[in-house]
């Protein structure tokens, strides 16, 4: 992380789960400030304007005329991300919006079309993808050592299906299930190991629990127009969880413990009804009654390891890459080794470095608009497959950008 030239100022548009997870990005990363927000309920508002000490919009145009944004991160609810981008670029603000990029192909077009007319940046994450980790394993394939990439193999099981959830996290067509929210990371860090441009894609997804009536598992094959394929699985239903074969570090890069085993399922057990879990999951938020403001990122303890989003195996030509949260798992012709990579010390900074680069040093991002719709582009194509039980085809896919996949 290199020292600040400037400091980005940053407006944020949504005060949900997304921005605590951003949140101690923020914090201690001194290359962006926080220096507005807009939300619709009070309490996240009142909490921002506490924290903070600047105004709180409930108006999200209100957020993207203010003359001291200089970017909007745009975390609102899925289906709120191509209106917030698009007013965003309007105002003539730079845009970081969460993952998924949109809901639908035409929706993410639109996005990339506003920012481009608007000649302003439009980054998409966080996703995985930009994990330290992914980024090395992607260089290490860049350097030739490994050969072309053949196959790769991506697991992850964890009880995301049973975290309180909105009502409209469980309809699929309003964004709700594993594809729009997980997949997208999953797709996105295949993609970047892959080369970025999948051919086709053969789906099956899983709904088994009626009380929870969305897509809570997937298998799906994808091709790349470079001769390799990726087999990719993933299952939300609380479970076994493969954190077990990362030695117990979670997906934000922190110690699990045994005790953790159930905990989502025990919670959702104490809603009554979409009501109360609602509330459930509003608690829990930023402002909400049982709201945790971060610790500090600064203490080497705090961020034992990178973020991750559960296995991935490479197989190239000439060895086998598997990226873990402390470091890559190198598998060679000869001999094998471990590359470890030093703790983050500011958690998801590399999407402050993609978004500074971007944005004062006009660097084309790695994860831009086109990027992002490549990727949703894939995950819609998984529900199109596992619906009508054949292989679909692609036609927005793009490559990776030159010289930009080095952490």
């Amino acid at each position: 992380m290199s020292p600040p030239t400037r400091v980005l100022r940053i407006g944020v548009v949504g005060l949900g789960r997304a921005f605590t997870l951003m949140l101690p990005t923020f914090l201690n990363d001194a290359r962006v400030q926080l220096v507005a927000a807009a939300d619709p309920l009070l309490q996240a508002r009142a909490q921002f304007e506490r924290d903070f000490g600047t105004p709180a919009h409930e108006d999200v145009e209100a957020l993207c005329a203010d003359p001291r944004v200089e970017v909007v991160y745009v975390a609102s609810p899925h289906q709120f991300h191509a209106e917030h981008v698009q007013m965003a670029a309007a105002h003539g603000k730079h845009v970081l919006v969460e993952k998924p990029m949109a809901l639908t192909l035409a929706q993410c077009t639109a996005m990339i079309a506003a920012t481009q007319a608007a000649g302003v940046h439009l980054l998409v994450g966080h996703s995985h993808s930009f994990n330290t980790p992914i980024l090395r394993t992607r260089a290490l394939i860049d350097s030739g050592e490994f050969g072309a990439v053949k196959m790769i193999t991506a697991l992850n099981y964890t009880d995301f299906l049973y975290r309180p959830r909105r009502p409209e996290e469980l309809v699929t067509d309003a964004g709700g299930g594993v594809i729009h929210s997980q997949a997208t990371h999953q797709m996105d860090i295949v993609r970047l190991l892959g080369g970025g441009r999948v051919r086709s894609v053969m789906a099956h997804t899983g709904a088994w629990d009626a009380t929870r009536p969305t897509e809570g598992a997937y298998q799906a094959l994808l091709s790349f127009d470079n001769g390799a394929s990726a087999s990719t699985c993933y299952s939300g239903y609380g479970h076994f969880d493969s954190d077990d074969w990362l030695g117990q570090i979670g997906e934000m890069g922190q110690a699990k413990q045994a005790s953790d085993y159930g905990a989502a399922r025990q919670r959702l057990a104490s809603a009554s009804d979409a009501d109360a879990e609602a509330r459930l999951k509003g608690s829990r938020n930023y402002g909400g009654a049982l709201y945790q403001a971060p610790t500090s990122s600064s203490s080497p303890q705090s961020r034992p390891a990178h973020q991750h989003f559960g296995h991935f195996i490479v197989s190239c030509e000439r060895g086998d890459l598997r990226p873990t949260p402390t470091g890559i798992d190198i598998c060679g012709d000869l001999e094998r080794r471990f590359e470890p990579l030093a703790s983050p010390v500011v958690a998801r900074s590399e999407v402050i470095d993609e978004l500074v680069a971007a944005v004062l040093h006009d660097q084309p991002p790695l994860h831009s608009g086109e990027w992002a719709r490549a990727t949703t582009e894939v995950c819609l194509a998984i529900l199109a497959s596992a619906r009508s039980g054949m292989s679909v085809s692609t036609q927005w896919q793009v490559g990776l950008p030159p010289a930009q996949t080095t952490p």
